[in-house]
């Protein structure tokens, strides 16, 4: 199945999510400077998280008006993010366009990713269903500590894999199982059900996280969406910087950005030295293993298109950028 295709199964509802937001920048024509920042944020982008949403209400009790508003709500939750991970990194830009902080200030930023967060909120409220209002709150305490953990852990190298997953899966992994799961409840589904797109979402997500590590490396400002090495710039340390530092675990340029030395010289050494190896490669596999781990039990739900939209959207996921 294409990603097209996949796509098209719940366009009615990816339609009806830009409307939302498409009204929340409408709402605010009273208050031009804040329509303009709403503006910033709200137009393009990707579509995955209200996706997988939308997708995993597929397989039982489908209901439209009560799905969207949580599709809307897992978007809206996901740029928040990005608004607040922007002021904190102090990035210019994003999808192209320049950061609500570059424009109008890291205080404002913040305040604006706040607003987002609390429609947000009010959109999952919507569902009228308190198993999902609660999740939300929970995902969003779940996000809010791991990054506080990744802000403490910034240039610091003695990090074990163990610790990376669990970044990950706060950062990225815990937005996506909200995703599948409130879609899941919302329709009605089985706890059985539930628990198997728990675990689609969470790895999912983890390999998800993963393959935009590894295009921190590899990618180009274009597809990424930010500059590449912007993980090393703010001492973020991914996958393929923990598999560099076990080979060189001495003369390794990685130590010199730990201590903030010619951060652009040594981030650009590290980049050539993980570019000519093999932990791409290394990276990649164990995305696809995690794909893989995804999918499992997919064949345990109701045989429907959205199966395999779903397998659909985890073959993209490793095959980003590749």
């Amino acid at each position: 199945m294409e990603l097209s295709q996949v796509y098209a199964l719940v366009q009615p509802g990816l339609s009806e999510v830009e409307a939302t937001f498409t009204r929340l920048v409408d709402s605010h024509e009273e208050f031009p400077e804040m329509q303009k920042m709403l503006r910033q944020v709200l137009v393009g982008g990707k579509v995955m998280r209200p996706t997988l949403t939308l997708l995993s209400g597929l397989f039982y009790d489908y209901d439209l008006k009560i799905l969207q508003p949580m599709a809307a709500a897992t978007e809206l939750m996901h740029i928040a993010t990005l608004v607040h991970d922007d002021a904190i990194d102090s990035a210019d830009r994003r999808r192209g366009h320049p950061t609500i902080n570059a424009v109008w200030g890291v205080d404002l930023a913040i305040l604006v990713g706040d607003f987002l967060f609390a429609r947000a909120g009010e959109l999952a409220a919507h569902t009228g269903n308190i198993r999902v209002v609660g999740m939300f709150s929970q995902t969003l305490g779940v996000i809010a500590r791991g990054e506080v953990k990744q802000a403490l852990a910034s240039f610091k190298l003695d990090q074990s894999f163990e610790q990376y997953i669990e970044r990950v899966a706060a950062k990225t992994a815990a937005l996506f199982t909200l995703s599948t799961v409130s879609g899941g409840v919302l329709s009605h589904a089985p706890e059985k059900s539930i628990q198997i797109l728990h675990d689609y979402g969470y790895n999912l997500g983890i390999a998800f996280q993963i393959v935009d590590d590894i295009l921190d490396f590899v990618g180009n400002a274009k597809d990424v969406g930010k500059p590449v090495g912007a993980d090393l710039a703010q001492g973020t340390v991914t996958l393929p910087a923990q598999k560099l530092l076990q080979r060189y675990p001495n003369d390794n340029p990685l130590i010199a950005i730990a201590r903030k030395e010619n951060l652009a010289n040594n981030i650009q050494k590290v980049i050539e030295m993980v570019r000519n190896s093999d932990i791409i490669d290394e990276c990649y596999k164990l995305a696809e293993d995690y794909c893989c781990r995804a999918c499992s039990d997919l064949v345990k739900l109701p045989d429907k298109p959205a199966t395999e939209a779903l397998r659909a959207l985890a073959d993209y996921v490793v095959k980003r950028n590749k």
